[in-house]
């Protein structure tokens, strides 16, 4: 009697015989790796009813449960490309008002190389915050004047102070914030979120990716698919990447002339063949791109709607602040 299956790995297993353990060994210390990482267990959705062929198709990521019960049920993450300084908004430093305009001292920066920006300074002049603070709060957290309201939730708030990093450029430092090294190829940081909380919805992606539009798009530094990628985890980790105007989903909808059905029949061809092809070689990739088949079929119903605020009443559009309406905002 085989073991129940409880990672794609487990699947793979299965599949593979002595010849052909053999035959693709050099594929396996990869496996081995990625085994320990992959969730202990499924939990099965309904049935797919739009399925008209006999193969089983994973429900990912909704089928793919936590390893545990979360706290947490959502994270929403601002990513400030080309944000304010930290001293300028939460981290008061009031000592370095004593050091205004004087050298950066040798000891700081301890041999850091230089940026391309900087490199051609002849000084490193101190610039402490220009702006006041005061502290909020029960907890007494110090915040910038600039942040009014904010300053109202600070006892609701985390601020994380023991960060360090060794990027001095904005690509590195941006890649190695989502996914913890300045080299890209690693999961980010929604990738690994929705790994560990799964999904509660099997029509909609665990990680959606929202890019607001620049206000100079001359000076916007560059973004792409690698900041939301998965990297070594199972490709529906990654980030489903939303268009703020348009089609909320690029070739979310069929080109003209094609109708559902059509659509229908394609995918049960493509799937016959993906089967046939996992059935042969046993990659649980394969299966990954079946499911990311069946997702984007179901996303057809269920995003147009979704990114529809048209329908939403004033009051709720309140909630979200004046700036709702205004292209370009978080809001």
């Amino acid at each position: 009697m085989n073991p129940p299956i409880q990672s794609p790995l487990d699947e793979l297993g299965l599949n593979l015989t002595r010849r052909r353990f053999f035959e693709q060994g050099s594929h396996l210390l990869g496996g081995a790796a990625l085994a320990s990482l992959l969730p202990g267990g499924l939990v099965h959705g309904a049935p797919n009813t739009q399925n008209n062929s006999n193969i089983e198709i994973p429900r990912v990521p909704g089928a793919i449960g936590p390893h545990f019960a979360p706290k947490a049920k959502h994270v929403i993450y601002l990513h400030m490309v080309g944000g304010p300084p930290q001293q300028d908004m939460y981290d008061y430093k009031p000592a370095m008002d004593n050091w205004y305009d004087k050298d950066l001292p040798e000891s700081i920066r301890n041999g850091q190389r230089l940026t391309t920006m900087t490199s051609g300074q002849k000084r490193f002049p101190i610039a402490p915050s220009k702006f006041k603070f005061k502290q909020h709060g029960e907890s007494g957290m110090w915040v910038t004047e600039l942040l009014p309201w904010t300053a109202k939730m600070v006892d609701e708030m985390c601020f994380v102070r023991s960060m360090h990093t060794e990027a001095i450029n904005h690509e590195p430092a941006i890649t190695y914030m989502q996914t913890g090294n300045q080299i890209t190829g690693r999961p980010c940081l929604g990738s690994w979120t929705s790994y560990g909380l799964g999904s509660l919805n099997e029509d909609l992606p665990a990680f959606v990716v929202l890019v607001a539009q620049s206000t100079k798009p001359a000076q916007a530094q560059a973004i792409g698919a690698r900041l939301w990628s998965s990297g070594y985890l199972p490709g529906e980790y990654a980030g489903v990447s939303f268009r703020s105007s348009g089609d909320p989903i690029l070739y979310i909808n069929n080109p003209p002339g094609v109708s559902d059905a059509v659509r229908r029949t394609t995918l049960d061809g493509l799937q016959a063949l993906n089967q046939q092809t996992f059935e042969k070689i046993g990659d649980p990739e394969i299966r990954t791109r079946i499911a990311q088949y069946e997702m984007a079929y179901r996303m057809q119903t269920s995003v147009p709607d979704l990114t529809d605020i048209s329908q939403e009443s004033e009051s709720t559009l309140a909630l979200y602040g004046d700036q709702v309406k205004n292209a370009g905002s978080f809001a």
